[in-house]
């Protein structure tokens, strides 16, 4: 019996002694390595989020105020317009369609190397003009409670000599003579945009550089997600001027 015992109790420790070796035989886990794995997962997604779904925008100039200020900071859901598979420019669907009244991140035509902000307010198929400051659109005065004013004296510009392709059969293009405050009536065509700024006065628009192409809107602007007092002279304006009050603040 205790030879049977002292043989069981051998064989018992058998198993015990495999798994040691084995545990032993086990390398520990590569910290580094999984940092690295952490961070380029976090990278790639990041990198598919700014893409494809949402982009920042800062506002640098007054052309929508008080709408948008300069130093508001903006999160642009490209998802909804659609946007482009980077270097093969293939484009992806969008969700949704451009609407009246949006606030809109664009590619425009007359400078390939920035971003606007505006809003449309002329979609295809719209017969648009202004009369002494006042928007019409198909006939009907437009509310626009968004919109301020500059005490500054109507003025043409010949960048708006583009608008006689596009107004209405009664009007003589020769005679056509249009002006900051004082234009049309034009007629959208169809997969164009017409973009303005709340800052009426003061915003270089489609009045100058003309209509936008359906592929050139990247984004619907929703909210504010961080504001300062960019023309602040005191030190670390981000820090010490923060517009605490427009954080968070919906865009329409």
């Amino acid at each position: 019996m205790a030879a049977k015992k002292g043989r069981a109790g051998e064989g018992s420790q058998e198993p015990q002694t495999a798994k040691k070796k084995r545990g032993a035989d086990r390398e520990p886990p590569n910290s580094a390595a999984e940092w690295v794995k952490s961070i380029a997962i976090a990278l790639a997604l990041f990198l598919f989020l700014r893409t494809f779904i949402v982009q920042t925008f800062v506002i640098t100039s007054g052309s929508m105020e008080e709408t948008l200020l300069v130093g508001d900071m903006l999160v642009v859901n490209r998802a909804a317009m659609g946007s482009r598979v980077p270097l093969i420019n293939l484009p992806i669907p969008a969700y949704s369609s451009p609407k009246w009244g949006d606030v809109l991140v664009f590619d425009p035509p007359h400078e390939e190397t920035i971003m606007l902000i505006k809003r449309l307010l002329g979609m295809p198929g719209d017969t648009l003009e202004m009369r002494s400051r006042v928007l019409y659109r198909n006939g009907a005065r437009v509310d626009e409670p968004y919109v301020v004013h500059a005490d500054v004296i109507d003025e043409p510009h010949p960048w708006m000599e583009w608008q006689r392709d596009y107004i209405t059969a009664e009007m003589d293009p020769l005679a056509y003579a249009p002006t900051r405050d004082n234009w049309g009536p034009l007629v959208i065509p169809e997969g164009h945009y017409f973009m303005l700024g709340d800052n009426r006065e003061r915003s270089l628009d489609s009045r100058y550089w003309g209509l936008l192409e359906r592929w050139r809107l990247e984004g619907r602007a929703v909210f504010t997600y961080f504001s300062y007092n960019k023309s602040s002279f005191r030190p670390f304006p981000w820090i010490r001027e923060i517009r605490w009050g427009r954080i968070g603040d919906g865009i329409g």
